[in-house]
């Protein structure tokens, strides 16, 4: 079965960084469009970053544009988004994203920006 484990979270302050992992497993990844998406509490789910599945094409939300980075290792099955520049309003939980037959979720990993 499809499995998504992200990696990676924690607290931060703000103009730090991070690193986010998403291990997947049960499909063919190398085939696979990756995304990573965010809530934060009490607004919706929103993209954030998607990478085609050679990683040749990526995609940024207005947001995170010149700050977050998307990147895969298809050897490793594993997705990343290098965050930095993290400001407050990056806290959110972030989740893994694969289309599979469906959309298939992570359990997702805590970010919190705060001094």
């Amino acid at each position: 079965q499809v499995q998504l484990v992200e990696s990676g979270g924690g607290l931060v302050q703000p103009g730090g960084s991070l690193r986010l992992s998403c291990a997947a497993s049960g499909f063919t990844f190398s085939n696979s469009a990756m995304y990573w998406y965010r809530q934060a509490p009490g607004k919706e789910r929103e993209l954030v970053a998607g990478i085609s599945s050679v990683g040749g094409n990526t995609n940024y939300a207005d947001s995170v544009k010149g700050r977050f980075t998307i990147s895969r290792d298809n050897a490793k099955n594993t997705v990343y988004l290098q965050m930095n520049t993290l400001k407050p309003e990056d806290t959110a939980v972030y989740y893994c994203n694969a289309r599979v037959s469906r959309w298939f979720w992570g359990q997702g990993t805590q970010v919190t920006v705060s001094s």
